[in-house]
């Protein structure tokens, strides 16, 4: 039987740490984590995102990550600690696999993304008018 996204979203998230909003609230601000948010630009525009964080497109993430990629980010071979997140937790969890089979260390995600953020009081950064 073929899998659903959510069989895949499982799988991912039994291989990769699993932050909560408390746990990145106190983490966000060390200078050794990088927060990538994964959504799509829209995104961004619509909903904000959490100040300091990197946007990463979920479809180069692979190509960014790779040192062998012509379009490879610096940032990915920076050694630091990086933490994923996206609207729900669910593309974050499966870059975040994605991010540690490709052989960063230090790779976790934000269960529930940025809606579960939000519900507990994390701070948004504005960006419709940027």
């Amino acid at each position: 039987m073929p899998k659903g996204f959510k069989d895949l979203v499982a799988e991912a998230e039994a291989q990769v740490q699993t932050l909560s909003p408390k746990a990145l609230m106190t983490l966000k601000d060390n200078t050794d984590a990088v927060l990538i948010d994964l959504r799509d630009v829209r995104e961004l525009q619509r909903e904000g995102r959490i100040p300091g964080s990197t946007h990463v497109p979920r479809g180069m993430l692979e190509f960014w990550i790779d040192p062998e990629s012509p379009y490879h980010k610096e940032v990915f071979s920076s050694g630091k600690q990086f933490v994923f997140y996206c609207n729900k937790g669910w593309r974050s969890a499966l870059g975040a696999q994605t991010a540690q089979q490709m052989g960063l260390e230090r790779v976790s995600h934000l269960g529930g993304g940025l809606e579960a953020w939000r519900e507990n009081g994390g701070e948004i950064e504005d960006l419709s008018k940027k």
